[in-house]
């Protein structure tokens, strides 16, 4: 468990992160939640108020694929994933919302997985 000043440091970290971007449908937010097994990335559309597309460790599109991967690698299948899923509804640049994570290990594969599918951060 985080001690008492790691987590004032997340939230604060997270305020501000989040405070500076806003998703339009035309270009959405990507949303980052990481936790110890799993990594989840959701495209929102703020000015709707709604979720677009989403992908993460556990869509069964991906479990055959991340049989036996390590983390990141399997944060950069997500990314590719999610890119996937915005290029089919016609979107080609989305903001990238990392939230209370540094832009390090699987934040930062899944940014690079979303931008090798061809999606512009």
């Amino acid at each position: 468990m985080a001690s008492k000043r790691i987590e004032r440091i997340r939230a604060k970290r997270s305020k501000r992160v989040r405070g500076k971007i806003f998703g339009t449908e035309a270009r959405p937010r990507l949303s980052v939640f990481r936790s110890a097994k799993h990594i989840y990335a959701q495209a929102i559309a703020d000015d709707l108020g709604r979720t677009l597309v989403e992908a993460s460790t556990l869509s069964e599109e991906l479990q055959d694929a991340l049989a036996g991967k390590k983390k990141v690698d399997a944060a950069k299948e997500v990314g590719q994933l999610v890119s996937k899923r915005l290029r089919a509804l016609g979107i080609d640049k989305v903001i990238f919302d990392r939230g209370r994570y540094l832009y390090h290990g699987r934040v930062k594969a899944l940014a690079e997985g979303v931008r090798e599918a061809g999606l512009k951060l």
